[in-house]
């Protein structure tokens, strides 16, 4: 099965939705907890600077997506952020590989020259793999980071990489 990245579309929105409420819903990667619904979506979504979309290239189906934007402002405004999401049920297919990399791209594009990951959890082992393998530089280990669904708390590693 084919699958393609690119910008999001009003007519995808209900399933963005979808894939980043069931991460928020989990509770071990994403530091939000409301979740969204299509009023909020739809201004979170289009409030960033580009959002991609993971689809399979057969049926159309939203498999992933991201979210880019700036990390801070002013001085510091040339330095991305960015949020990923795969489908519970598509994870392992490399469609994670294929965001990132797009992401990369659409932030060189952006005009932005770092790409900065602030909290990648550190249990987020299949990420953080990912992330190490396309070239992103750990910063570090920022003790008890995270605050997981289950009130525990999770280390958070930060990462960078140079666009």
């Amino acid at each position: 099965m084919g699958v393609k990245v690119r910008k999001y579309e009003n007519s995808d929105l209900a399933s963005m939705i979808e894939i980043w409420n069931e991460v928020v819903e989990d509770g071990v990667a994403f530091p939000q907890e409301d979740l969204l619904d299509k009023n909020s979506g739809s201004g979170f979504f289009s409030s960033q600077t580009y959002c991609g979309v993971a689809v399979d290239c057969e049926s159309g189906k939203i498999l992933g997506l991201y979210i880019l934007h700036p990390n801070n402002v002013g001085r510091c405004g040339h330095i991305c952020n960015a949020s990923f999401a795969v489908l519970k049920s598509e994870r392992g297919r490399h469609i994670g590989e294929r965001l990132v990399s797009d992401c990369l791209e659409k932030g060189r594009e952006s005009g932005f020259k770092i790409l900065q990951f602030n909290a990648v959890v550190a249990s987020n082992i299949h990420a953080r793999h990912l992330y190490e393998r396309l070239g992103f530089v750990k910063l570090g280990t920022i003790p008890n980071g995270f605050r997981m669904k289950d009130g525990s708390y999770e280390d958070i590693c930060p990462y960078y990489h140079i666009l």
